[in-house]
């Protein structure tokens, strides 16, 4: 089986950016946060920072304990995103994208000659050089080249940072034996001790088992296409359409209280709802969530939900009116909320949407309303027009990289000057946390 798959994983990607922008940051090490809170966690840390245990999720608090040194400056995600994009484009100039797979990591389709290893190791050399040309020296990548997507990422992840590590289809399965399971894309804590109660606690006895004992173990289908990956076959997926979307926040320290995190709960609401309308789509459900403070640090109580069924609608007036009636059942607690959350799910589109006899449409008036609203955001900034019931979170809940979801500048840049693609003199001033 030829090598098909070439896969580029950008190395501590947000603190590598960072680093590429600010030269104060270079060889040091760093946590990048959402906010700048004391009680907040890392989103990503340098790789200085990752050799005293620092990496995502841990605490700043811990974060000092394992590095005294350690220098924290909040994320940007615009930037982040534009670099992206740029990095697409150099990696473009190379050979074809495939696949872009998240905000760091994508995949090339190797073809023709390509497909020998000594040209597939010539190419994972002149993409690295590419970068460091035209992005910088500081934006590292790892690459792994394999039969299939999938061993090709475990190949990335096998030498870090700035690796190439290349596994053929003569070298399987040995090559992967002196792997964890949870090195594997797709084992994590949970499925490892699914599978471990099958009595699969290696990769040699994962690779041993048929496709129905994966399936069982698994509890689906994947556990076939698992069987297949490690082959090194590509597995057939079909591509869904959009099926949810929503935005969540970790509050900042002033805003832990009901009031606070229901004003940043409409201006997530707003910011959802401009953001399906660019879709063109209509949700049939909504579903808020809040996270309290001491649930988190020792899970001494849940978290605090609720989700309803809507006639299929964009209208952020009547999605406000679902959230206002959500928030009359708000928990009388003495724990301060940590975090709040928002989505729409069963989204379609209006021409899948059956015309309800007892529906009230909205008003011309009102759909004349969000798009006055939408056009002067996108043109003027996001906070040019907005409900007053997000007026006390403006400044709250800025744009943020979810894992598989690349922001659009357009749409949800809350800064429009920072949709622009940085240039490597940029002077980016530094917000360290005081100890």
């Amino acid at each position: 089986m030829l090598l098909n798959a070439l896969y580029v994983d950008f190395n501590s990607y947000f603190a590598s950016v960072e680093q590429q922008l600010v030269p104060e940051l270079r060889g040091k090490p760093i946590g990048v946060l959402a906010v700048m809170a004391e009680t907040t966690c890392c989103i990503a840390a340098s790789y200085e920072a990752k050799a005293f245990g620092v990496k995502t999720g841990t605490l700043v608090r811990d974060a000092r304990k394992l590095c005294k040194d350690i220098i924290f400056v909040e994320a940007r995600p615009a930037i982040y995103v534009a670099f992206h994009h740029k990095l697409i484009e150099v990696v473009e100039s190379c050979t074809h994208v495939e696949k872009v797979l998240s905000i760091d990591e994508m995949v090339c389709k190797l073809t023709g000659s390509q497909q020998v290893p000594e040209n597939a190791r010539k190419l994972a050399a002149k993409i690295k050089r590419a970068i460091k040309k035209q992005v910088g020296d500081y934006i590292g990548c790892s690459i792994g080249i394999a039969p299939n997507t999938f061993l090709a990422k475990t190949a990335s992840n096998m030498q870090k940072p700035d690796g190439c590590v290349l596994i053929e289809q003569h070298e399987l399965p040995q090559r992967l034996f002196h792997l964890k399971l949870r090195e594997l894309n797709g084992i994590g804590k949970q499925m490892e001790a699914r599978l471990n109660r099958y009595k699969i606690t290696t990769i040699e006895q994962l690779y041993a088992a048929n496709k129905q004992q994966l399936s069982t173990a698994w509890g689906s289908v994947e556990g076939e296409r698992y069987y297949d990956k490690l082959r090194g076959l590509e597995p057939y997926y079909v591509k869904n359409a959009r099926s949810s979307l929503g935005h969540s926040h970790v509050l900042p320290p002033e805003q832990r209280n009901e009031i606070g995190a229901k004003a940043v709960m409409h201006r997530l609401l707003q910011k959802a709802c401009m953001r399906m309308r660019s879709y063109d789509l209509l949700a049939s459900k909504i579903a808020i969530k809040v996270k309290f403070k001491d649930a988190v640090e020792f899970k001494a109580v849940p978290s605090w939900g609720i989700e309803s069924a809507i006639s299929p609608t964009d209208s952020t007036l009547q999605l406000t009116e679902a959230l206002e009636t959500f928030w009359q059942r708000y928990p009388k607690t003495k724990h301060e909320p940590f975090a709040v959350g928002i989505s729409f799910s069963g989204l379609v589109t209006a021409e899948e949407v059956a015309r309800d006899l007892f529906q009230i449409e909205p008003l011309d008036n009102e759909k004349k309303l969000n798009k006055a609203i939408d056009t002067l955001n996108l043109k003027f900034g996001k906070n040019t027009i907005y409900f007053g019931g997000a007026h006390a979170a403006l400044k709250d809940a800025p744009m943020r990289i979810a894992f598989g979801h690349i922001p659009d500048l357009v749409v949800e840049d809350d800064q429009k000057k920072a949709a622009t693609t940085p240039t490597l003199k940029s002077k980016c001033k530094l917000k360290p946390i005081a100890a």
